[in-house]
């Protein structure tokens, strides 16, 4: 009776463990430089500012940079305990007299960074765990918004449930990580996700294949018999830096 006990203890310990949620808070941030500044704050990044920010508790997900990158702009990822948690780290990493001095030196010719997009966001249900994946090759990665009709975000989801996902396995379309957006003036959130693949033109031929396939487009107009369910989608293709944790 005691084995018996022991064994169905151990076991609800592990399913309470394999299925933990993730409730980090997260920040994606797209800087867009300066012309000829962008290898400037690569520099800056890779020598500095990753582990000053490490120091202030903000976790480095991932950083890459578009393969069509006419903009100058480089990509990453940051993740915290929580919402408050991004609230004083970020706080106590600008105040940091060792950050403000390498910000200083690195503008001495002029200023780096032109404009800065914050997008916050919470795992989505959909995500596999985010993790690094920092061995063998390095991939290209597609970062992928969606821009749910009103009121579509929960039919959007269950279509990523019942038919996309699956899909993407089918096609060998690597799930990244999945995430909703945190945004007070917007009614829903929108999805923001990251898939990989062994080489672009692999992710393009993929996609190509799986948009003409007849179950899924089956699948997508049963969906959609009451109405769209994505206003506008945005894609950027992006290839790791060599410092990501995720490449």
């Amino acid at each position: 009776m005691k084995f018996l006990l022991a064994a169905l203890s151990l076991t609800i310990s592990l399913t309470s463990f394999t299925n933990k949620v993730d409730t980090r808070f997260y920040e994606l941030r797209i800087y867009y430089c300066h012309p000829g500044k962008l290898n400037t704050l690569i520099e800056r990044f890779k020598n500095h500012t990753t582990g000053l920010f490490e120091k202030h508790g903000m976790e480095n997900v991932g950083y890459w940079l578009p393969t069509n990158n006419e903009q100058n702009a480089l990509y990453y990822i940051l993740a915290y305990p929580n919402r408050a948690a991004r609230q004083s780290s970020s706080t106590a990493f600008s105040k940091d007299p060792q950050w403000q001095e390498v910000a200083r030196k690195s503008e001495e010719n002029g200023k780096i960074v032109a404009k800065v997009t914050s997008v916050f966001m919470t795992t989505s249900e959909l995500s596999p765990a985010i993790k690094p994946s920092s061995k063998g090759a390095d991939r290209s990665f597609e970062l992928r918004t969606y821009y749910p009709a009103p009121g579509k975000f929960p039919e959007l989801i269950t279509r990523f449930k019942k038919h996309a996902l699956g899909f993407f396995k089918k096609y060998k379309m690597q799930n990244i990580g999945y995430w909703n957006t945190v945004d007070s003036l917007k009614a829903q959130p929108d999805l923001v996700y990251m898939l990989a693949y062994k080489t672009e033109a692999e992710g393009r031929n993929a996609w190509a294949e799986f948009l003409k396939d007849p179950k899924w487009v089956k699948a997508k107009a049963d969906s959609e018999k009451n109405g769209k369910l994505v206003d506008s989608v945005k894609s950027v293709y992006l290839k790791p830096l060599e410092f990501s944790a995720i490449k």
